[in-house]
């Protein structure tokens, strides 16, 4: 599904002046029947339209925000601008978390997208030529995970110190040269024409028009190397225990709600339910490997 410009909130100096228009500023600490949430989101999945509806039923007014940015729904958290954010996992929470000093936590999971290797050239990896272009997420969380996609491919080799915050730089073995390049994630799909493939998020492949089944290799999302990248709703940490956060997930999880997860994913996705302190404890461990 393409996004319209009518349904963005593009990634500018204007979102700061529309985000207050929404709802004057208030903790959710202090959340109570008849008070707006507003949830950032990075594509317009129809789930969220029935945690709207059944939010209304608690007497909360759910509002989704769409970023274009993956940098700016966790600023907009941690400035108070959004309550809630539902489009990341537990990697790239950790890195921003890091990088910024902020303390953005996790309340519940909600799916975990297979990262994929895609072209339209090639049908397989074996067929890459020497010298092959390839783009990667340039964000370093989603960039070591497909750098990994490619080792699991048997196109490259990753120094085994690097984790999964590895870089171009330690590749240790590059046998048929490729030629790696780093771009904006939600890019990745819109190289497909220049490169002979892309490593792309499934989740971010389905919004601009592919298939899954499309890709020509994939990770596992069920292995135990997939759970940094577990996606999750993330709160402000004094905002994690609030009544608001607490009705918000329980609408999320109610079988209403999971179902529609469950139609709008089209294999692009694994719906997963893992308790919040499991996903912090996670959580904890990726940022000391970060700030490491």
């Amino acid at each position: 599904m393409k996004l319209t410009p009518s349904r963005r909130l593009f990634a500018t100096a204007s979102a700061a002046a529309v985000l207050p228009l929404l709802l004057s500023a208030c903790g959710l600490s202090d959340a109570a029947d008849g008070d707006q949430v507003r949830i950032g989101v990075s594509g317009a999945d129809p789930e969220w339209d029935v945690v709207a509806e059944e939010a209304r039923k608690e007497g909360i007014d759910v509002k989704t925000v769409t970023f274009d940015d993956y940098q700016l729904p966790n600023r907009a958290l941690a400035d108070g601008d959004i309550e809630l954010n539902a489009f990341q996992h537990l990697a790239f929470l950790s890195q921003f978390n890091a990088r910024n000093g902020t303390d953005i936590v996790p309340v519940t999971s909600t799916s975990v997208a297979p990262m994929g290797l895609y072209s339209l050239k090639h049908k397989k990896p074996a067929e890459l030529p020497d010298g092959a272009r390839i783009a990667i997420p340039n964000d370093p969380s989603n960039q070591g995970r497909a750098l990994l996609v490619l080792e699991q491919a048997k196109l490259i080799e990753v120094r085994d110190k690097a984790g999964i915050y590895a870089t171009p730089e330690d590749i240790e073995a590059n046998p048929r040269h490729l030629k790696i390049t780093p771009v904006d994630a939600q890019q990745t799909p819109r190289t497909l024409k220049d490169t002979d493939a892309s490593v792309i998020n499934d989740g971010v492949a389905v919004l601009a028009g592919h298939q899954p089944s499309e890709a020509i290799f994939r990770d596992d999302p069920e292995s135990a190397a997939a759970r940094p990248y577990v996606n999750v709703i993330a709160a402000r940490a004094k905002d994690k225990d609030s009544e608001a956060v607490r009705k918000i997930v329980k609408i999320y999880r109610s079988p209403k709600v999971q179902e529609a997860v469950a139609k709008s994913a089209h294999g692009a996705k694994y719906v997963v339910d893992i308790p919040a302190a499991e996903l912090q404890r996670e959580l904890d461990r990726l940022q000391k490997q970060s700030r490491g």
